[in-house]
């Protein structure tokens, strides 16, 4: 298949596709009615056909009829002067001759029929002389017959005689003309007319009964001079039954498609669409109002709408059982969080009585050493509990800010000194990230504390080129020129570091020559 077509005929499948129901509805009962009402309208306009071929074939007949007589009763007049002109042009004495010719035309005189012969010099020989207008030059050749219509009055008909001598000329007046051109057993009304050449003389007139009338007309030769006689009858009618019959069809096919898409949409379209509006506004936990349905016509969507109310129950005891053990669960959270929470504080205070009960200095170092690792992972665990409400994310801002004042609360008497500077962006990360983080800077600030314990620290956490990451940089002089700094990150913290940057999977970046670490974290958002 051609992929053009292809792509036209999926393009139009897909525009019927999005069209509403109704409207296809509409489209697919107009396509299978149209056919029907064609038909009856083309079986009127056959039986209207049929009947204007039957007028016409009796027009045909009435027209032909009318043609003859009038042929024969000219030709007939013309034959007899024709016969007194021969004569005439002989002996234009010859009174005998003319006297017949007189007799022809005796009983046509009194409907004002008049024949005229005369010589060349234009002398009336027989008959009575005829005015100018009534005259027709008559042709060279002796058997030609000229024909003259005179408008409003009738025809003129002349002859040359054999010698050229003499020329007769004939006047019929209309009224003469119609009478014989009447057919005997034609009734409707009709208009008949006299044609020479583009001439018409009107014989009898159809009257108009209106705009919407249908004529018909048909021609017949008279057989001498080119005339030609043509009838007009009326056809059927436009009429007001014709119109109905026509636009009936056509009224019906629209009657039926609109009722059978009114009764469609009234008993299924609408009700669906209630229906739909109904459950496009369900909120969880409430139940589905059919109220409105339960008037609607169609049994199906009823029952389709006291479904909905039944599942929309059903969720909303799910909905109940489920806010029910939320609320337990959150309970039981938060208990295991406060009991968490005082059980590092336990381990804190007893971490700290036995520091205070210690009899050597390194110990005591210990204990507070670990004391402030269980600090560093207490401060995480409270602001992930209290960022648990919201779930946005552990603020990196408020640990790092509280874990260093707990690391200079609990840092031993030489190192009153000790100076922890703050950088930090709004940053929010997860709880995995946070206590890596937490780690890493306790290490960093006790490995520059190892070196000088009043070390001048300071702590950033800065944007990175990469949205979704920070970059946090601990820095400090001490870590500079510390003698003893490669055997502690060998034997102490080094390992440690690298574990905790594994866990950030990030590299722990150390600048010997700026004594900084520095080191890119996953952030979740700002705060």
């Amino acid at each position: 298949m051609d992929p053009i077509v292809d792509r036209r005929r999926r393009g139009f499948w897909a525009a019927a596709a999005r069209m509403p129901t109704g409207a296809k509805l509409f489209l697919i009962l107009s396509a299978a009615l149209l056919p029907l009402a064609i038909i009856a309208i083309v079986a009127t306009l056959q039986t209207n056909r049929n009947a204007d071929e039957l007028a016409r074939a009796r027009l045909g007949v009435a027209v032909r009829e009318s043609a003859r007589a009038l042929s024969i009763e000219l030709i007939g007049d013309m034959t007899a002067l024709r016969v007194t002109l021969n004569a005439l042009d002989v002996d234009t004495g010859d009174a005998p001759s003319c006297a017949r010719a007189q007799g022809v035309f005796s009983g046509q005189i009194s409907g004002g029929t008049r024949f005229m012969i005369a010589d060349r010099q234009g002398k009336v020989v027989c008959g009575d002389a005829l005015p100018e207008s009534l005259r027709v030059e008559a042709a060279d050749d002796p058997e030609a017959i000229t024909a003259k219509l005179v408008s409003g009055q009738g025809l003129v008909l002349a002859m040359r005689g054999s010698s050229g001598m003499t020329t007769a000329t004939a006047f019929f007046p209309t009224d003469m003309l119609a009478r014989v051109a009447r057919p005997s057993q034609f009734q409707p009304p009709h208009g008949t007319e006299l044609l020479l050449g583009d001439g018409q003389l009107p014989l009898e007139t159809l009257v108009s009964t209106g705009p919407l009338e249908r004529r018909q007309r048909m021609q017949a030769t008279l057989g001498f001079a080119g005339l030609a006689l043509e009838m007009t009858v009326r056809g059927a009618p436009i009429s007001s039954p014709l119109l109905l019959a026509m636009l009936l069809p056509l009224l019906m096919w629209a009657a039926a498609a609109s009722i059978a898409w009114l009764v469609v949409d009234r008993l299924l379209v609408a009700p669906l669409r209630r229906l739909r509006a109904s459950v496009a506004s369900y909120v969880p936990g409430e139940e589905i109002d059919t109220g409105s349905m339960r008037t609607l016509p169609a049994q199906e969507i009823r029952e389709l709408g006291d479904t909905f109310r039944t599942i929309s129950r059903t969720v909303a005891a799910h909905e109940t059982g489920l806010a029910e053990g939320l609320v337990r669960q959150t309970k039981l959270t938060r208990e295991v969080h406060h009991r968490v929470k005082n059980n590092l504080q336990v381990i804190s205070s007893l971490i700290n009585f036995h520091a205070r009960g210690a009899r050597s200095a390194d110990v005591t170092k210990a204990y507070a050493s670990i004391q402030r690792r269980v600090d560093a992972l207490a401060v995480v665990h409270r602001y992930h509990f209290a960022e648990l409400e919201e779930n946005r994310g552990l603020s990196l801002r408020s640990v790092i800010g509280e874990l260093a004042s707990n690391i200079r609360a609990t840092a031993p008497e030489e190192s009153a000194d000790l100076s922890i500077m703050l950088d930090i962006e709004p940053y929010l990360t997860t709880q995995d990230s946070a206590i890596a983080v937490a780690f890493i800077v306790t290490e960093i600030v006790e490995l520059a504390m190892s070196c000088d314990p009043r070390a001048q620290i300071r702590i950033s956490l800065r944007p990175d080129e990469d949205e979704k990451r920070a970059i946090l940089r601990i820095s400090a002089p001490a870590l500079i020129n510390c003698e003893n700094l490669q055997h502690e990150l060998d034997t102490r913290y080094g390992r440690v570091l690298e574990g905790l940057s594994r866990q950030l999977r990030s590299a722990l970046h150390h600048e010997p020559l700026s004594g900084a670490y520095e080191i890119a974290i996953a952030v979740v958002g700002r705060d």
